[in-house]
This record gives C-alpha cells, structure tokens and sequence, in this order.
C-alpha cells in the first residue's frame, strides 16, 4: 500500500474480526486474504492469539467496502491512502443525483418508524411495478442507505434493519407471483462464504416476473449441494450471486467447480459486483452484467428451447 504501515493497538483493544465482518460486510475469508497478500489490514493480537483490529482500519475498511459497492475494485483500493478514498466517497456522495428522490428513508429510518417504512416500500413497489422497484427503486435505496451509513446519518444496526425489511418486501412479492410449474426453473444460490441476500432476492423477484419458477436456497450452499439439488430437481438454470466483497478467484474456482459437476443440460449464471467485468473469462457461464440483463437472457433461454421444439 502506499500509505504509511498502520500502528497496532494495545492488546486486547480495538474489534475482533467477527465484529469487523458485521460492520463493513467483509467477510472474514476476505480479510485474511487481504492480510496475507496486500499486508491490509494489520490486524493486532489480544491475550488468546485472535486478531484484533483497531478503529482505524476498521475506518479504512468501511471506505473500501463503500466504494466497492460503487463497482471499484479491491486490489486497487487497498493501494490508496484513507485520505484519498475519503475523498472519493465524499465526490460520490456529492453526486447522488437521482438518488435524492430516496432521501425519504433516512428519516424513517432514525425514527424507527418501522410500520411506515415498510409501508412505504409496499406502496413505492405498487406505485412502480416489481420490475421497475428491483432495477431502479432498490439500488437507489441502496445506495443511499450506504451514503448515510458512510457519513454517520445512520448507524450500522439501522442499514441491518433496512435490509431485513427490504428482503422482507421482496420475498412477499415473490411469494404474491405464485408461477410454479413455469419454466425455467431456476436454482438460486450462493457459494459458502457469500452471505448477501439481498441481491440474490432482486435478482429472483425479476426472473419470477418474467414467468419463471425459481427455488432458492438460501446464501452460503457447499457446492456439492448445489449440484445434488440441481440433480435432484428439474433444475433449467442455477444462477449464483457474488457480491463486490467476495474474491474474484475464490468466485472463478467455484465456477469452474461447479459447471464441470452439473449436467450439461443445465445453464449456470452468475453475476454482482466480484463477477464485473470478468464473468465472461469462466467457460459454460453466462454473465448477467446487470438487472437489466435478465429479462433479455430469459428470452433467449426460451427461444433457444423454442427452436429446439421444447416447451
């Protein structure tokens, strides 16, 4: 890194690596991989040999993970000083643009208005159609949610609580479509060590507006898993999602692990922000490059098994 080597801090003092994970949402695989081959964070060690890291880095990983969200990559983040990422999630704060039309949250939000947001998020969904509220409506919320996270406007148990009635909403919809029996059907997952819901949820509120029947299982599925279900179901698709904080690697590995033990019959798609720009280089797996690319790749799974007289 270019910055100076951070001091360590007293033993004993600062947060243990479980609470840094729940803070930031960098998981802790992330970290240590950081640790080990960029030398960030460094992490100092309390009475019984567990990493312990102080405020400041704790600062400095908030900062990555913002502007990670924002679709930067890890590997040039963790090279630059805090005080130029500051500065860039200042910049991007400042430009928030269309996203003032969300600034309604944040005060629900510190008011613990609970019954309100969610019914504002209800009608928000009625006034926009499903579609429109997952492509458009959530990651504005998103990101304003990360805005006010990141300039102290919120406090991270308030960005949980915004997320648990966000997927709560989601699941709700989906739940309303009831389009089992359509085709295809789609596996949603995510690999082990891969805990956000959130993305993985619009990605599926969107393929069951477009007619699809999806079974997803939760986040953090062992591969083999994925693949008896797969085997086990009249799986069409298996569609996974990675995040900005997941490893580019880790997520190509399970990729290549994957495709090579599900049948052949059965597509693999995978997008989020560890998959930008580099989905493309797995072989046998489509890369859904954003929401908007959904519906698209929808019609082109029917047409192909349209023309191949499959219904």
């Amino acid at each position: 890194m270019d910055n100076a080597k951070p001091e360590s801090s007293p033993a004993g003092t600062g947060m243990g690596i479980a609470a840094v994970e729940r803070d930031t949402g960098l998981g802790k695989d992330t970290l240590r991989v950081w640790e080990r081959r960029y030398g960030f964070p460094q992490p100092g060690r309390d009475v019984f040999g567990e990493r312990v890291y102080p405020a400041e880095q704790v600062e400095h990983l908030r900062l990555i993970k913002r502007l990670m969200d924002q679709g930067q990559r890890p590997g040039a983040l963790l090279r630059q000083p805090m005080a130029a990422l500051s500065e860039q999630c200042a910049n991007a704060s400042a430009t928030v643009g269309a996203d003032d039309a969300v600034d309604w949250v944040i005060p629900l939000l510190k008011h613990r208005d609970v019954d309100h947001l969610r019914a504002e998020l209800a009608q928000r969904q009625a006034r926009d159609g499903l579609e429109r509220f997952v492509i458009e409506t959530v990651p504005a919320l998103n990101r304003r949610i990360g805005d006010g996270w990141m300039t102290g406007e919120i406090e991270i148990f308030e960005e949980h609580l915004y997320t648990e009635l966000m997927q709560n909403q989601l699941r709700s919809s989906i739940h309303a479509l009831g389009s089992r029996g359509a085709r295809p059907q789609v596996l949603l997952t995510t690999v082990k060590e891969e805990e956000h819901l959130l993305g993985l949820l619009m990605v599926e509120a969107l393929l069951a507006a477009n007619g699809a029947w999806c079974l997803s299982l939760g986040a953090q599925t062992p591969i083999a898993d994925i693949v008896g279900a797969a085997q086990g179901t009249t799986t069409d698709i298996v569609a996974l999602s990675f995040s900005s904080a997941y490893p580019w690697r880790k997520a190509r590995d399970s990729l290549v692990e994957l495709r090579a033990a599900l049948p052949a019959r059965t597509e693999l798609w995978a997008g989020g922000g560890a998959l930008k720009g580099r989905g493309r280089q797995v072989p046998g797996v489509r890369a859904i490059d954003n929401l908007r690319a959904i519906t698209p790749a929808l019609a082109d799974w029917k047409a192909t098994r349209a023309s191949l007289g499959e219904h």
